[in-house]
């Protein structure tokens, strides 16, 4: 009864436009204040000690890492690299913009920062190249998803803060699917520019990838000092994405030039910006999962599952079909936030393992991320190519296809994403 007041409340307020974030902190509120006897004091300590976990210390770290690389010649440098190494291929462009958002991504953790970094320079190159506006929108949409599965991932931390995952592991467990799902995103691209006959470059020489890729190397270290730093323990994750901010503004500013000292308050403060945003949703989310389980919700919800015999693959099942609802009315964050609490403890009751679990659902947000009506990377795509969201979707079906056939297969198949950090000895 408590469930389906809570979240009948919730749709209400969702239904009249008003942000999640406030949506949810609305409804704990009325709730605990109109039905329960729950103390303010309790109310006002949750919202202080739900934000005190020191994971979460790592986004604002990696936003500001991403605006920094974004505006400082990173991607530039990372695209030209691309194109040298594949660009002779069908779909040349194309197919450096999915190696080159895996690229930027593995550096970023922000899928709408991959999408704005690489579609502003990608996209009116391609079209100038000849490729067809749905063809380049399609790219690049769909690749800058990536950046929320390679690591660094935002959404990973999420998870992580909610359900006391470790992050070191969730980040490196995102790596062998984060190169599969390039792979056949890159697959795909090729297939289209074949079967079209889209155009390619010529094939690049040793000398010109040699001189690419020692342009672009400096910006290819911090994937290394931060899976590096993580794997050899030298840092946590938040010490690594810490380093990854202080690392980006130094080549940003000192080693490319490409930003000067005075833009670096204006990327200050746009991080910023952002960083609270997603703080103060976490923080209402987590006052929404001290409801839950307040009203004991996750711990019925998965004794009803259990009781109805619901097993392992037909539970996956459901999981992703509601996470993939939700990416209709929410953005990825919030997703996580509110749907962690309540289907983890039935994961686990399950015996699935934790990691394989959160991969799942950074899987179900990149898709989310990438079809109407919420989905994020549409509307930064949107304002790059100047292109509808209806003309977006139809451009971005064949890779999203894709995405989806990957999802199925990261699902049921638990060694694409535990293979890595067992064979680290993070895992037993």
């Amino acid at each position: 009864m408590s469930a389906a007041i809570i979240f009948s409340l919730l749709l209400a307020l969702m239904l009249t436009g008003m942000p999640i974030s406030i949506a949810l902190g609305l409804t704990v509120l009325t709730f605990l204040f109109t039905m329960t006897q729950v103390p303010i004091e309790a109310v006002a300590l949750k919202l202080f000690t739900g934000i005190e976990k020191f994971e979460i210390m790592a986004i604002p770290f990696f936003i500001l890492a991403g605006n920094f690389l974004t505006h400082g010649g990173v991607a530039r440098r990372m695209i030209n690299f691309a194109t040298a190494m594949v660009g002779h291929f069908y779909g040349g462009l194309g197919l450096a913009g999915v190696v080159a958002c895996a690229l930027f991504a593995a550096v970023s953790g922000s899928s709408p920062a991959t999408v704005v970094a690489i579609g502003a320079i990608l996209w009116p190159a391609m079209l100038k190249q000849g490729f067809p506006a749905r063809f380049g929108a399609g790219v690049i949409t769909t690749s800058g998803a990536l950046g929320i599965l390679i690591p660094p991932s935002i959404v990973m931390v999420m998870y992580s803060v909610s359900t006391s995952t470790s992050v070191g592991q969730l980040f490196m467990a995102g790596v062998v699917p984060g190169i599969i799902l390039a792979t056949m995103l890159g697959f795909t691209t090729w297939y289209r520019a074949k079967k079209f006959n889209y155009p390619r470059l010529r094939k690049a020489s040793w000398k010109e990838r040699w001189r690419t890729f020692l342009d672009s190397i400096w910006g290819l270290l911090l994937i290394i000092v931060v899976i590096g730093g993580i794997y050899s323990g030298m840092f946590t994750p938040t010490e690594a994405a810490a380093m990854s901010a202080v690392y980006a503004l130094v080549v940003a500013v000192f080693v490319y030039k490409d930003m000067k000292m005075k833009d670096v308050p204006k990327v200050l403060l746009s991080s910023a910006n952002m960083s609270a945003m997603l703080l103060y949703i976490i923080t209402n989310a987590m006052l929404f999962s001290f409801l839950m389980t307040h009203e004991n919700i996750p711990q019925q919800m998965a004794a009803w599952m259990l009781d109805t015999g619901l097993g392992v693959v037909t539970f996956l099942l459901v999981v992703n079909v509601l996470l993939l609802l939700a990416g209709n009315v929410m953005e990825p964050s919030s997703i996580v936030l509110i749907m962690s609490p309540l289907l983890f403890p039935v994961a686990m009751k399950l015996g699935i393992d934790p990691v394989h679990f959160g991969i799942i659902m950074t899987v179900n947000m990149e898709v989310g991320m990438c079809h109407p009506p919420v989905g994020l990377n549409l509307y930064v795509a949107s304002g790059i190519t100047r292109m509808g969201i209806t003309e977006l979707t139809i451009a971005v079906w064949p890779w999203l296809l894709t995405m989806l056939v990957f999802l199925v297969i990261v699902t049921y198949v638990p060694f694409i994403s535990l293979a890595l950090p067992k064979l680290l000895g993070m895992m037993p």
